[in-house]
């Protein structure tokens, strides 16, 4: 019998009765995976002779890259945005719920919040691998407070912030460490901030536009900076226009840097978002669409009151509103939930459903090269999928982490 020792002593497993996404098409063929990566089964035959020391018969699933959320608030009791004295805990619990869901990686996202709550809470979660403890942490995603009165939505104005001496020091005095943070949403109208979307850019942080008056040149010039993403499209904005379509004209325009991207999140619940609108954002520029679940700590639990940050929100249905309004406040979607919606209202192909929740959310933190993708070398975070795509399994570097009925 031939021997993998050659290169490593590691076992390899084998998934077998599969179609895999690979190259934006559903291939089938067996994925092999060794120390937490995906290996080309032709330097494994023909390198080292090597075999499978196990296989996992998926039984004709979907193989798809684990699911990457860029903007979630929290779930299941849990809000990020609360500045208790075991953050990690609430984040490590909902790391290991989403698991379900087919998410293996995520952005912690905090809401507009008093300094004080940033500087307690961000200390408290470092980037870190996931694994059978839960979904690995790309980073925090800070949604605010450098954003517009007018387009709050449910952030608290009373905590919205300027950018009084100009850029960096004002993100320091609220949020004390930028250490461990992989998205700021801010507005790109605010007097100062193409300082702030320059030097963010410049530190390796997404820096995306949202809550945000800002007109169509506005927008162009914050992209032109450094900008790629736009938090929750449509929502908590400026409507489009056909004289000045504002951040929505971002998906069309054509001052866009050569070879930039930008990317724009979209919560398919069903309810933020029109299936109208969705089609249209889809068909202007699928390439950048992000699936986002924007879950708060009512996502998992049944209809009533819950928190926000510092704010009360009421569950009534699947809709999340600020209590005694109709603004509507997140949403508790699950992932796959939003994959589902996005491929029915669309009339999107498998492929694009599944990519919207892993590789473009993988291009736009500038992981794609070890996350969002089945190639060989890439990190073997996997979901499986049944053709209706619910989840069956998922794991993270080629380890089983969750399986439905156990």
């Amino acid at each position: 019998m031939p021997s993998n020792k050659s290169v490593s002593d590691a076992p390899i497993t084998q998934f077998i009765n599969c179609r895999i996404l690979r190259d934006n098409e559903l291939q089938r063929e067996d994925l092999w995976v060794r120390e937490g990566r995906i290996l080309d089964p032709e330097k494994l035959f023909f390198d080292e002779q090597g075999y499978a020391d196990k296989r996992v018969d998926c039984e004709g699933s979907i193989i798809a890259p684990g699911f990457i959320d860029v903007q979630i608030n929290g779930g299941y009791g849990i809000d990020f945005s609360q500045a208790s004295e075991d953050v990690s805990d609430g984040v490590s619990f909902v790391a290991k719920k989403i698991l379900e869901h087919g998410v293996t990686s995520f952005c912690p996202t905090l809401v507009t919040s008093p300094p004080e709550v940033y500087h307690k809470v961000l200390p408290q979660v470092k980037v870190h691998d996931g694994g059978p403890h839960g979904a690995g942490v790309l980073g925090f995603h800070l949604e605010g407070p450098f954003i517009s009165a007018e387009k709050k939505g449910a952030h608290p104005e009373k905590y919205l912030r300027t950018f009084k001496s100009g850029g960096l020091e004002d993100l320091m005095e609220v949020y004390g460490s930028l250490d461990d943070v992989a998205i700021v949403t801010l507005a790109p109208e605010l007097p100062g901030s193409q300082s702030v979307v320059r030097e963010l850019s410049q530190r390796g942080i997404t820096v995306s536009l949202g809550h945000s008056a800002a007109d169509l040149s506005q927008a162009e010039e914050a992209v032109q900076h450094g900008a790629t993403f736009i938090t929750h499209l449509f929502n908590a904005m400026l409507p489009f226009h056909h004289r000045d379509p504002g951040i929505v004209g971002l998906l069309t325009s054509d001052r866009i840097p050569a070879g930039r991207t930008v990317y724009y999140g979209m919560i398919a619940d069903g309810i933020h978002t029109n299936p109208a609108a969705l089609r249209i954002a889809h068909r202007a520029h699928p390439s950048g669409l992000v699936l986002v679940t924007d879950a708060i700590t009512a996502m998992g639990l049944p209809p009533g009151r819950h928190t926000l940050g510092q704010q009360v929100i009421e569950i009534q249905g699947l809709h999340a509103y600020v209590a005694g309004t109709k603004t509507l406040s997140g949403s508790i979607a699950t992932m796959d939930m939003c994959v589902r919606h996005f491929k029915q209202a669309s009339g999107c192909s498998v492929q694009e459903a599944l990519e919207a929740a892993s590789l473009h959310p993988a291009q736009l933190l500038g992981i794609s090269h070890k996350k969002g993708k089945l190639d060989y070398g890439s990190d073997a975070d996997l979901v499986l999928l049944d053709e209706g795509l619910n989840v069956k399994a998922t794991y993270i570097s080629g380890e089983e982490v969750w399986r439905k009925g156990q």
